[in-house]
């Protein structure tokens, strides 16, 4: 019996893991978390949310994932409690 509770809860734990789509700093996460984690957003678009931000650099706010081919306000609006931007770029003068 024990055993079977132990597993069990396992099996909850590992379940909860794929359902749970928390908050996402688009400056960071990965092209597997950001198609995870936004809603209406797959393995194309997430390459190209990387891409952008290695080619322009981090965003300042999650409105600038529009400038991003593909992206559009609704998608944004759709996930705006998903989504945050807390990452920046350090800029060191000599």
């Amino acid at each position: 019996m024990k055993m079977i509770r132990i597993l069990l809860t396992t099996l909850a734990f590992a379940v909860s893991s794929f359902v749970y789509a928390g908050p996402v700093d688009i400056n960071v996460a990965d092209v597997q978390t950001l198609a995870k984690n936004i809603k209406g957003v797959g393995l194309k678009k997430a390459q190209a949310i990387v891409a952008y931000r290695e080619e322009h650099g981090l965003f300042s706010q999650i409105e600038e994932l529009t400038k991003v081919k593909g992206i559009g306000r609704k998608l944004i609006d759709k996930n705006r409690d998903s989504l945050f931007v807390e990452s920046k770029e350090i800029n060191i003068k000599n």
